[in-house]
């Protein structure tokens, strides 16, 4: 792993207040940080605001204020959230400071004395909310397609940056370096971008009719373009063009963003870089939408979702871990109130909760309230120690890969393993026997060892849960359990004193709403069984286990889902499953398939294989298993 690691979220618009969007991808580039300071890499984490263009000295004339009023009012909201959120964030950058403003004229006078800024006009189609051109082409049914309003026609002398100059050096660098926009499908998307000629980029505002903006260095009479000023302050965060900073962290810089801003980002970003004589930046990784209702969340449309409201509703550790474990990273994911409240009462308060309690409390009482010494491990612990180590080298992997639900995913079959351990060596019938003292004991330090590492691996997750459970293990040094502590099992000192706390994770109780007279329904005959078929022509049919990574509604279908599923690596199946199961629902889930039908396309969209379910008298039912099987198994 590389020494140095440099995150950035976009800098938001201060049109409107933060939402679970901007929450999203905060929180993300804070597990991606507080995961690297834990493999002990050198970190810098960027976000901040967006405060000039359009749209804020609007919003700023309708409020009675001035733009840099409206911006500072703003841009505080965004500053005050994250540590509500335990965003750990080293740097929060505006691009009204007066050193992101120096930056941006003095990449602009580069850029101009080299010749590839120059003055011309441009007519077209202009949406004030994305303050961009759009081609006639790229508009839908004649609306901007970010935020379906009809676009103004202008015509204006701007200044243009030669940004067709650059296109074939763009293609080959995407081509060449393929993860250097991630996932594959939004590299395949820019370069689809890049099949067209690419136009010049329009890159100021005359004053005339707009004047909050920086002043280009090379005529007074304009500001510069949002997209030449907010794109520069990756640049500006990290003391471009000499400062040490620059210079550690620029080459491993890895940008964060939403996939509505993919274009600037992808296409125009790096061009800016090229043109200015700056190495492009190492990853843009691209995340999807939380939807609501099937619609992008957005303050236009009325549907945005607070973060500190749910924050302060359930929890922020809960809140934290729903987002990065209902979303798979680069697919849109539905935000449901339900969906997050299932999490924490199934994967929270079932599954870790009551491990960390259960654990405790055997612990204090048979343990005499200090981690017991182990005797020599033997063969029947076996599968705390692999797992564990398996979990490590997965969850890292993960990482690589921006696979944050996979992670959480492999967390937990930690958990899982772990709670079935105690199960199968129910140290409370051996507490009985005196003479069962040293492995009752053996069996106590393991558990509490699973807990160290769990609560290692969730710490970029949930920080303020993995502080409490090494708090209840009597670990005096938090600082000093990181990656490496836990590559190796058996890093829990003998002798600790324990101290049991209070529940980690309480239930959510739902309020059952009053309930209805029920339709008396008729017991349907089960349908006619098939003609007998050989076992031959039987064996012939593959049916494997299977382990749905993601899933998302099929466009224009009421119930068709697109499942990301992992048998024998990862492969795309199409469902009927829309009105019976939500998207959010199934994510995770442990499902059977026929792994070798012929693909088919449904709604244009390709599945290979099926899977199998039946019916109840509320609607389908996946088929499931009573044990975890393994991923991929056969089924016999």
């Amino acid at each position: 792993m590389e020494d140095a690691f440099y995150i950035t979220t976009p800098i938001y618009y201060v049109n409107a207040s933060p939402h679970i969007g901007h929450a999203y991808t905060t929180i993300v580039a804070d597990v991606l940080a507080r995961y690297h300071r834990l493999r002990g890499c050198r970190t810098f984490f960027v976000t901040g605001t967006d405060e000039h263009g359009d749209k804020i000295a609007e919003a700023a004339t309708k409020a009675g204020v001035t733009p840099q009023e409206y911006a500072d009012r703003i841009s505080a909201q965004f500053r005050n959230l994250w540590p509500e959120l335990a965003v750990t964030n080293d740097y929060f950058i505006r691009t009204t400071d007066a050193n992101h403003v120096e930056t941006v004229r003095r990449i602009l006078r580069k850029v101009y004395d080299a010749g590839d800024i120059y003055f011309g006009q441009y007519e077209g189609f202009y949406c004030v909310g994305c303050e961009r051109f759009y081609m006639e082409k790229e508009l839908a049914e004649g609306k901007c397609p970010q935020h379906e309003t009809l676009p103004e026609h202008r015509k204006e002398s701007n200044y243009f940056f030669r940004m067709g100059k650059y296109q074939e050096w763009l293609i080959r660098h995407i081509e060449e370096n393929p993860e250097f926009i991630r996932p594959e499908r939004y590299r395949n998307e820019a370069l689809a971008f890049l099949r067209d000629p690419l136009e010049d980029l329009c890159i100021s505002r005359p004053k005339s009719r707009l004047t909050w903006g920086i002043t280009l260095p090379f005529d007074e009479k304009y500001v510069t373009y949002v997209w030449f000023d907010a794109l520069i302050n990756y640049v500006t965060a990290v003391d471009y063009p000499d400062g040490e900073n620059f210079k550690t962290f620029w080459p491993a810089a890895q940008h964060l963003i939403a996939k509505d801003i993919l274009k600037p980002h992808g296409i125009y970003w790096p061009t800016m870089l090229k043109a200015a004589g700056i190495e492009p930046y190492r990853n843009l990784n691209v995340h999807g939408y939380w939807n609501v209702d099937q619609s992008k969340m957005s303050k236009s449309l009325g549907n945005v979702v607070k973060p500190l409201e749910l924050k302060d509703k359930y929890g922020l550790d809960p809140f934290r871990y729903f987002l990065l474990r209902d979303m798979v990273f680069g697919l849109d994911s539905s935000f449901s109130e339900e969906a997050f409240v299932q999490r924490i009462n199934s994967d929270l308060a079932n599954d870790l909760g009551n491990l960390v309690s259960r654990t405790m409390q055997m612990a204090v009482k048979y343990g005499n309230e200090q981690v017991p010494a182990p005797t020599v491990a033997d063969d029947e612990d076996r599968i705390l120690r692999e797992t564990a180590a398996r979990t490590v080298t997965e969850v890292e992997a993960c990482f690589e890969n921006l696979g944050l639900h996979k992670a959480l995913i492999a967390i937990w079959e930690f958990i899982n393993v772990t709670n079935k351990y105690i199960v199968e060596r129910e140290p409370w019938v051996l507490a009985k026997d005196p003479a069962n003292r040293t492995r009752l004991e053996t069996i106590l330090y393991n558990l509490l060892e699973a807990l160290r590492i769990t609560a290692v691996l969730i710490t970029p997750f949930m920080p303020g849960s993995a502080a409490k459970i090494l708090e209840q293990l009597g670990i005096t040094d938090p600082a000093g359990q990181n990656f490496e502590a836990i590559r190796n099992w058996g890093g829990l000192r003998a002798g600790s004193k324990l101290k049991r706390g209070e529940s980690l994770f309480p239930r959510v109780e739902i309020k059952a709403e009053e309930a209805k007279p029920e339709e008396i329904k008729k017991t349907a005959a089960p349908p006619p069984i098939k003609p007998e078929i050989s076992y031959e022509e039987f064996e012939k049919v593959d049916l494997r286990v299977a382990k749905v990574l993601a899933a998302e509604m099929v466009p224009k279908s009421n119930k068709l889902l697109r499942l990301t599923v992992e048998i024998d690596g990862e492969r795309q199946i199409v469902a009927g499953m829309g009105k019976d199961y939500k998207p959010e629902e199934l994510a995770g889930k442990t499902i059977v398939v026929v792994a070798n039908l012929k693909p088919a396309k449904l709604m244009g969209v390709e599945s290979r294989g099926m899977l199998l379910a039946t019916d109840t008298e509320e609607g389908l039912t996946l088929l499931g298993f009573d044990r975890p099987p393994k991923t991929g198994a056969k089924i016999r």
